[in-house]
């Protein structure tokens, strides 16, 4: 297990960079070093855990959540400045040296790595199928947050620098390869295993943003490409695996890998085994005196929050799991998390460090100085926190496809050709419905975005979704008119040091 854990490490530091010297002189200790002591199965463990560090609450879940309108991380006096980083994602004023964004395309880069890398030690068909769909779902989020994805093959020659692919050409290289492995992936597998309709949830995204990759301040959706999503959607239906929950936080409880029947494809999370930090999806939004106690940071916004009715359950609830608190006093633990706070085993009123009531307020700015920092921002937890582990790793597997996003997926698809269009409304409905909402008599698409924002809210889709809908540079809360630059990140520096093939991103 030694060597293993040596390898990983290694290719991690390969992966972040491209074409140097120092690629041969690891790759070359790196063979000396691990022959005869790894295998393809235990290769293609490392490639799923190499998601965790951009998708789990990290660097690329970061970009994608804190350049949109439902998250952001205030600075609260000394607290949370971080030389700035976190104010330039929400108001959109990122360099290419930002730290999440520099990170992000690090981290998918080096799981791509991580996943070509199990090809090299003859893994068996399925398992060669399993390092394909995690490479291409890295590869779509590289291609979707800087439309140049440099991508290796051949792990043997480092003198050859990582060909860049772009825009349609890398949208078409996905497409290929998820059609390549489709048949050999698994039927019925755990949601954690890259499985058929995993790879068909992913072809359904890239086929929906196709028409942004070619051009992303006016995109337009082909027919053709919105008919393949409506038909992936359809198979994935008619595989009866999947229905929607009555209970939503099923999707990401503690132990929604029984309970959940929506999701598709999720990242591994088991205390004592191996995960994320779920953890830290907690602890970035609560307060210091809250159960669980946490760094006192990230909020939504207001007028996200308003974008729910009361009924809604998933603005929010007391939802009962294994090993929740008792909270007598029926207050919300996961959702939204609005004025006076309560302690969740006594229902006693909370305080904030200066002992006034912790009531999280509506009102929050990117600089907070008043006395009431503490307290500003409605805060936001979607995985019922896993009281009975201890440390980082929790049960909760992190959802990446769930099978409403697909119900909403065709209906975007639907509203965008005309022919289809009647069709969408019942799709919206039937997920409303099931949410304790109020069915809709119409929709259309600045309906289903809202939709969209009210059922996927914080797993990480909400900036893709607003350049599609061709609303990202629009300014809200805390962000004014943003420049057209912003629809793509900038290259980090260090990465076009050392790739050619590489070119910095149009206004940076």
């Amino acid at each position: 297990m030694k060597h293993i854990k040596i390898f990983f490490f290694l290719f991690l530091i390969i992966a972040g960079f491209s074409c140097t010297k120092l690629d041969e002189t690891l790759r070359s200790e790196l063979e000396q070093s691990t022959s005869g002591n790894v295998t393809a199965d235990q290769l293609l463990i490392s490639a799923y855990n190499a998601l965790n560090g951009p998708f789990q609450n990290g660097d690329f879940w970061h970009v994608q959540q804190h350049t949109s309108d439902e998250t952001l991380a205030p600075t609260r006096g000394p607290d949370w400045d971080d030389n700035g980083q976190w104010r330039a994602l929400h108001a959109h004023t990122w360099n290419p040296d930002q730290g999440q964004i520099r990170g992000a395309f690090n981290g998918l880069l080096s799981a791509q790595f991580s996943a070509s890398n199990v090809l090299q030690f003859s893994p068996s068909p399925q398992q060669a199928a399993e390092a394909r769909f995690i490479r291409a779902l890295t590869m779509f989020a590289v291609l979707d947050g800087w439309d140049q994805v440099p991508y290796r093959e051949d792990l043997t020659n480092y003198k050859i620098p990582p060909k860049t692919l772009k825009g349609k050409e890398a949208a078409d290289f996905i497409i290929s390869e998820l059609n390549a492995i489709m048949a050999t992936l698994p039927d019925n597998a755990p949601a954690y295993v890259a499985n058929k309709n995993a790879a068909r949830a992913l072809l359904m995204k890239v086929y929906l943003n196709k028409g942004v990759f070619v051009n992303r301040a006016t995109p337009t959706f082909d027919a053709a490409d919105m008919n393949q999503v409506v038909t992936l959607a359809d198979q994935i239906i008619a595989s009866t695996k999947y229905s929607l929950n009555d209970e939503f936080f099923d999707n990401f409880a503690p132990d929604n890998h029984v309970k959940s029947k929506e999701n598709i494809y999720t990242l591994y999370n088991k205390s004592g085994d191996r995960g994320g930090n779920v953890r830290g999806a907690a602890f970035q939004v609560s307060h210091y005196n809250m159960n669980p106690g946490g760094w006192n940071g990230f909020a939504t916004l207001s007028d996200f929050y308003d974008k729910f009715e009361a009924t809604d359950q998933r603005r929010g609830k007391n939802y009962r799991y294994p090993g929740a608190l008792p909270n007598p006093g029926g207050r919300n633990n996961v959702g939204f998390f609005v004025g006076q706070q309560y302690d969740l085993t006594t229902d006693a009123p909370l305080t904030d460090r200066k002992s006034n009531p912790l009531a999280f307020t509506r009102d929050v700015k990117l600089r907070e100085a008043g006395s009431n920092l503490e307290v500003t921002g409605i805060r936001v937890i979607k995985y019922p926190y896993d009281y009975a582990s201890s440390g980082d790793q929790k049960d909760n597997d992190w959802a990446i496809f769930r099978y409403a996003d697909v119900l909403l997926m065709k209906a975007e698809a639907q509203l965008r050709t005309a022919s289809l269009a009647a069709g969408a409304l019942s799709l919206v409905n039937q997920i409303r419905t099931s949410r304790g909402a109020s069915s809709l008599s119409s929709v259309d698409l600045n309906r289903l975005i809202d939709e969209r924002g009210r059922e996927l809210y914080w797993e990480g889709w909400r900036r893709q979704d607003l350049i599609r809908f061709g609303k990202f540079l629009q300014p809200w809360q805390e962000k004014a008119q943003s420049n057209p630059k912003n629809l793509l990140f900038p290259i980090p520096n260090d990465q076009l040091a050392v790739n050619p093939n590489l070119t910095q991103n149009p206004g940076y």
